[in-house]
């Protein structure tokens, strides 16, 4: 049976569709109270009774819904569909070194290959107040992968005063890509991550030094690097070992030195890549997932 109706009252039942499957005995009536109030309007003409029009508007809203449920479910599966093994890993690090700018330089460039979605410096501070203050607060989440493996990133705050939540995001890591600025060198915060990340059980760790582009004098960086080297053996971490990578997150992000910026970016995820090994899954084991912000 064809039913001409008016797209508002379709739109209408298809937004109820939920709804008409928990209430199916309501549904009916609400359909007719629909259709008789369009009809009363003048706005809708069928060739047919109102019970028969309900009827017919249902089951095109129920196709429709069906369809569109359908679809969603393969949108879904292709999206959480993993072909490559996955990581948990983290930017650590002292307040202002980067590490928010780093997390948007890396889905930045890797999504210039396909393999992340760029998220903004805004899009990862969302709070109110951290845009104000310009310091991440909560922890944030972003995903993106290389040609080897899939990574879910944890942005962790480096404000002495949000430590605890730094804990909870470098709990869930299996690696952690420390921040640390040329300009300033190692600083309080840095020496409590590295800390925490050996307590807290992160194995390895690759050093990303933030804003070379800021320092002209190489004797200096190579200082900082030595400093950053002997706080990892310090903590029991390869400091000799450890890949230590120069660049510039925010260069990467504004695409003003490739050098620095892109290409440093490009070197970084190799260096994680190869350094940070893939943790064993228990897939035998019970489902455990953490949960956090209750």
């Amino acid at each position: 049976m064809q039913v001409a109706c008016h797209p508002r009252l379709l739109a209408c039942i298809s937004s109820r569709t939920d709804l008409l499957y928990r209430q199916q005995h309501t549904a009916r009536q609400w359909g007719i109270t629909m259709v008789s109030a369009l009809l009363a309007s003048r706005r809708l003409v069928v060739g047919c009774n109102i019970r028969q029009a309900a009827n017919a508007l249902l089951v095109n809203a129920y196709a429709s819904s069906n369809a569109a449920k359908a679809q969603a479910s393969r949108t879904l599966s292709t999206a959480f569909q993993r072909t490559k093994p996955h990581l948990n890993i983290g930017t650590i690090g002292h307040v202002d070194h980067g590490k928010t700018t780093l997390t948007a330089a890396i889905t930045k460039v890797l999504a210039e290959a396909g393999g992340a979605e760029f998220r903004s410096y805004d899009d990862i501070d969302k709070a109110p107040e951290e845009r104000q203050r310009k310091i991440t607060i909560n922890t944030s989440h972003v995903e993106y992968e290389t040609g080897k493996r899939h990574y879910a990133h944890v942005d962790c705050p480096g404000h002495a005063d949000y430590v605890k939540n730094m804990i909870t995001g470098a709990a869930q890591m299996d690696g952690g890509i420390l921040v640390v600025s040329a300009t300033d060198g190692a600083m309080p915060q840095t020496r409590e991550h590295i800390l925490l990340a050996k307590q807290v059980g992160i194995p390895r760790l690759v050093v990303f030094m933030n804003k070379c582009d800021m320092v002209k004098d190489e004797e200096l960086l190579e200082l900082v690097e030595m400093e950053v080297r002997e706080l990892l053996d310090f903590y029991e971490f390869p400091g000799d070992d450890t890949p230590i990578i120069r660049g510039s997150a925010l260069a990467a992000v504004e695409g003003t030195d490739d050098n620095l910026g892109k290409n440093a970016i490009l070197k970084l995820m190799d260096a994680v890549d190869d350094n940070i090994p893939t943790p064993p899954r228990e897939l035998d084991k019970p489902f455990l997932m953490p949960v956090e912000d209750v």
